[in-house]
């Protein structure tokens, strides 16, 4: 059997195969208010229908004020839990496990009014200059990604996937790049860790399920994060009980990237091998073929597919056709699956 639809099993949450559709936001929440519209509901289950085996979910902002755009999903109230519930059934619906992006874009953010990151440094010319977190703003937003993982399992979602990477605000803390700050937050590697570790210590008191943590793992410019630096932290997360790393790079600050067909995967080997941990490839995938080599070879343990996936919604069966694997076809496609 192709390993590419194996399952794989973390804390009794089996995925029917590796097939991971990854987040990608969608910016379609049309009255600025974080709720959930006719587009996800769409969106998200056809891709269940198609097959894939966890589908994550854009970056869901756990604060007004962490919000990519206006136009990004929100988990930071009560008012959001139904229309995400409502998603998370029609996408099990069609067998798909169900995972949601607790996120906040700190100095990436463009909303209006003040945004705030780990120092008081702007993206670049084009973005707001954010606001040095104080205390009582690490606390608050700690608290805020509580809240949202108590949303996110209210919701009925098999996964949690917290957002450490692209340079949103998380990432600003552990990129000694953007981490200027002289407290216990910056410095060495363990204090610029220490806003990560105690948003995942935070979850982990209201949640048991699995709990996965998309990186940067490297950030391309002279001083910055790289995948060997990144698994000290990936073994410090492992400590603390998170089960798998998605591992993407880039993005923390403007940088030439020379990308090809899975110029992240060795990313993932590298995370995987040294920590070690279960991983997630991710970046120009698109064949399945160059998936099943990435499993076969002991490369990662999921498979996240994005764009491809905006292209092909069906791409489980396209896969399974080239790999000449079983997929189980929706009942009424099944005239046109054989």
């Amino acid at each position: 059997m192709a390993k590419l639809f194996e399952p794989f099993e973390i804390k009794d949450v089996v995925f029917k195969n590796r097939i991971v559709m990854a987040p990608m936001c969608m910016y379609q929440s049309d009255k600025e208010d974080g709720m959930v519209t006719d587009w996800h509901r769409i969106h998200y289950p056809t891709r269940a229908v198609g097959g894939v085996g966890l589908i994550i979910t854009e970056a869901t902002a756990v604060q007004p004020q962490g919000r990519i755009s206006a136009q990004d999903l929100g988990i930071w109230d009560d008012r959001h839990i139904e229309g995400q519930a409502e998603i998370v059934r029609l996408m099990k619906q069609h067998g798909a496990k169900t995972g949601i992006q607790l996120a906040h874009a700190g100095r990436k953010a463009r909303v209006e009014g003040a945004i705030h990151s780990a120092s008081a440094l702007a993206f670049d010319e084009n973005y707001k200059k954010p606001a040095e977190m104080a205390p009582a703003d690490i606390e608050e937003t700690i608290e805020a990604f509580k809240k949202g993982a108590i949303r996110a399992k209210t919701a009925g979602f098999d996964v949690i996937e917290v957002h450490a990477a692209h340079g949103y605000l998380i990432n600003q803390f552990l990129s000694p790049l953007t981490n200027k700050r002289t407290d216990a937050y910056g410095g060495n590697a363990e204090n610029r860790y220490r806003f990560l570790r105690q948003i995942i210590d935070a979850v982990n008191e209201v949640w048991n399920g699995p709990l996965f943590v998309r990186i940067s793992a490297h950030d391309y410019s002279n001083g910055g994060m790289t995948p060997e630096q990144y698994v000290e932290m990936c073994q410090w997360m492992k400590q603390q009980g998170v089960d798998l790393i998605d591992v993407s790079s880039g993005a923390v600050v403007p940088a030439k990237i020379s990308v090809h067909p899975g110029y992240q995967v060795p990313f993932a080997e590298t995370i995987k091998k040294q920590t070690p941990i279960a991983t997630g490839a991710v970046g120009l995938i698109t064949s399945a073929l160059q998936a099943e080599e990435i499993l076969q070879n002991g490369r990662a343990d999921l498979v996240f597919l994005a764009r491809e996936l905006l292209r092909n919604p069906y791409w489980a069966y396209t896969a399974a056709q080239e790999l000449d694997a079983d997929l189980e076809a929706p009942v009424p496609y099944k005239r046109g699956w054989v």
